[in-house]
């Protein structure tokens, strides 16, 4: 067995980049940025107001002062003239500032009557203008790589950029083996269950900007698995979900090194996810996970988002831990790096995390109540409540 660090390790060098793509801005939420953006002018291009009001000449930006509205600047539309001394043009927001003027007095501190306006005696102290280049000037740049946010998006449309160069999306194959297993719907056998792990599996891929595809379920059979391994063909990454052991019916590594699998690494010092196998198999990369539900959840979060952030070309590595205070007693840890499943308890200072009970990997009931993973170093020793422990926040995991 190899350390969860190690196998992190050797998982991210199977990692290739997916290459890249162009895609509209309406398509480009959540995607990630390639190629930086840059700005051919500045934003605004034009010293533009900031309030509806009346645009005047700052040194006569007096209480009482008297003006004379010569024209009128709406959003849009410049205004053609320039403003002399004891004069003023209406003006509304986002419009450019008249020429002549560099203050725009807001239109609740004014007085109108017919062309004549008087100023308040209590003026808004700002000058109520936004600069030219206030924003974003000519040369600046959207950097890359970035997972692109709405804010991103909204900037990248700023700049006038109509499309963006993209990371193209990791195609990842599911096959999920086992004589046990059917698919949600069916109605099972009595010594069957239903397959659920790839369904989890694929919201958290195309959660990151992964797209993946459910094949066929693999029975326990070596015809079986190969048919669904060809059907895999031109994915980035091939993920499998169980079959990964050593019993009788475990055929998975055997199959896959027949059809050529270079095996990286084979079980892990890890709870859950002992059985944890990659390798490249052709021109993919191939991640083995355990067959038990948690196991495969905890897995692929580990080790399978890694590797699609960084074939993104995404910066990769451990996933973030974060520190809490333990909120039960524990007993000591053994020669596995345990990702216990915990309640997180957010207070005026450190959280509290609390790990439940029953730690099966089969059960997803936990997971699903689950608000982040403990994590115990191999041979940690007892722990009392009070005491100082690290976890991985599960809440952009699974929600």
């Amino acid at each position: 067995m190899i350390s969860v660090a190690e196998a992190l390790d050797k998982c991210l060098a199977l990692a290739t980049p997916v290459g890249t793509e162009t895609v509209s801005l309406t398509e480009a939420g959540g995607r990630v940025l390639a190629a930086p953006v840059t700005a051919y002018r500045d934003q605004p291009p034009f010293s533009a107001s900031a309030m509806d009001g009346y645009a005047v000449r700052d040194v006569e930006a007096i209480p009482g002062r008297r003006l004379k509205v010569v024209g009128e600047a709406p959003a849009g539309r410049h205004w053609p003239g320039t403003v002399g001394p004891g004069e003023a043009v209406r003006i509304f927001t986002g419009a450019p500032l008249p020429e002549g003027t560099d203050r725009v007095v807001i239109q609740e501190d004014v007085t109108r009557d017919g062309d004549r306006i008087t100023l308040g005696r209590n003026l808004d102290s700002g000058w109520n203008v936004r600069p030219s280049g206030a924003d974003f000037q000519a040369g600046a740049t959207l950097d890359a790589p970035r997972r692109l946010s709405p804010a991103d998006v909204a900037l990248a449309a700023a700049m006038n950029a109509p499309v963006l160069t993209v990371s193209r999306k990791p195609q990842v194959a599911l096959i999920a083996t086992g004589d046990e297993l059917v698919s949600p719907g069916e109605d099972p056998a009595p010594d069957q269950i239903i397959a659920s792990n790839t369904y989890g599996l694929k919201a958290r891929i195309d959660a990151v900007g992964g797209q993946a595809r459910l094949l066929p379920i693999a029975r326990d059979k070596r015809e079986s698995l190969e048919q669904v391994f060809d059907l895999a063909k031109g994915a980035d990454v091939i993920v499998t979900i169980g079959g990964a052991s050593v019993g009788d019916h475990d055929l998975v590594g055997e199959v896959a090194q027949g059809l050529g699998l270079d095996r990286a690494f084979y079980k892990i010092a890890m709870r859950p996810g002992k059985p944890l196998m990659a390798g490249r198999l052709g021109d993919a990369a191939l991640l083995g996970l355990p067959g038990n539900p948690v196991s495969a959840m905890v897995c692929a979060e580990l080790f399978l988002i890694p590797m699609l952030e960084a074939m993104m070309g995404l910066p990769s590595g451990p996933r973030p831990r974060l520190k809490a205070r333990l909120g039960s007693d524990l007993d000591a840890n053994g020669p596995r790096e345990h990702y216990m499943r915990a309640r997180l308890d957010l207070g005026d200072g450190l959280p509290t995390l609390t790990p439940y009970g029953r730690q099966d990997s089969s059960l997803l009931t936990v997971l699903s109540d689950a608000s982040a993973l403990l994590v115990r170093p191999v041979d940690d020793p007892r722990r009392r409540a009070g005491d100082m422990v690290e976890y991985v926040p599960l809440a952009a995991m699974f929600s």
